[in-house]
């Protein structure tokens, strides 16, 4: 018995040892400038004095007594979860055939779901504002077709932004989806027609409860990167489309108000793990009542 016991306290000892240099990275790396700037957060601004210490929690005050920076919240938090549901959509099946495709090109497959990522978030969306201009390949490809007789506004609304954050962020479910999809036994999907179930009913009862830590896993991914997106709604959305990301960014920068834009900060990063935390456990009891 006192072997085993010296023996699992060595093992304890060496996993500390093992983990000790990630964890010293995420406490200096992280925590401690999140910790600064929440100190930021609670202190006041007085235009010419850059900051003056305080304890104060009127920026937060602010914040949520502002309908309009409650009405930047509320856009950035719909625009991220109808970017997670687009992503999820579109996402799944090309994560099934990826998982269950047999062709020898299937790493090439994987490449070109992988190879968006290499470039940088400003660029594409620079892409997205030549085709979503009034000379665009969209207006000018709607004309041809006569769909419509002349351009049409694209650029600087709401639905090209999140086009634009949908192509940013689909790569990341389809990868996340596809890992879990890969590791389900495809014979459960055979019996499953075998008994008689369409295809519908085989994804609903079947493949989706299976491949559900794959939806939570790339749902709260997606989620994410769509609260903290910054280039693409700068650079689609316009100055006057107003999300999270730039807000914050226009505070510490343009308006160098830091006691305020660390509230912001602190706001969305609190959203974002509230929203997540909330989505993660209604999931959690609806796989359990199944």
């Amino acid at each position: 018995m006192s072997a085993t016991a010296s023996d699992t306290r060595r093992i304890q000892w060496d996993a500390a040892g093992l983990i000790a240099p990630a964890t010293l990275f995420v406490v200096v790396a992280l925590l401690v400038p999140l910790g600064l700037l929440f100190r930021y957060s609670l202190n006041a601004f007085v235009p010419g004095q850059f900051m003056v210490d305080a304890l104060t929690i009127d920026n937060y005050v602010r914040f949520f007594t502002d309908a309009y920076y409650l009405n930047i919240l509320w856009r950035t938090v719909r625009i991220a979860f109808v970017v997670m549901l687009i992503c999820l959509v579109l996402g799944f099946p090309l994560a099934y055939v990826l998982a269950r495709t047999q062709s020898r090109y299937k790493n090439l497959l994987l490449i070109a779901v992988v190879l968006p990522l290499f470039v940088g978030n400003a660029v594409r969306a620079a892409g997205w504002m030549v085709a979503f201009g009034a000379k665009g390949v969209v207006n000018a490809s709607l004309m041809g077709l006569g769909i419509t007789s002349g351009p049409i506004d694209i650029m600087y609304t709401e639905p090209a932004v999140i086009i634009g954050i949908t192509a940013v962020n689909l790569p990341f479910m389809v990868l996340s989806l596809q890992s879990v999809i890969e590791g389900i036994d495809r014979s459960v999907e055979e019996a499953a027609f075998n008994l008689g179930a369409p295809p519908a009913r085989m994804f609903w009862r079947v493949l989706l409860p299976l491949a559900m830590p794959g939806v939570l896993a790339g749902g709260v991914l997606t989620f994410i990167l769509g609260m903290n997106a910054y280039a693409t709604p700068v650079l689609i959305g316009g100055p006057r489309f107003q999300m999270m990301g730039p807000l914050v960014y226009g505070q510490f920068i343009e308006q160098n108000n830091w006691p305020f834009g660390g509230a912001i900060a602190f706001v969305l990063m609190a959203s974002t793990l509230v929203l997540t935390a909330v989505a993660h456990v209604i999931a959690h009891r609806r796989m359990a009542g199944r």
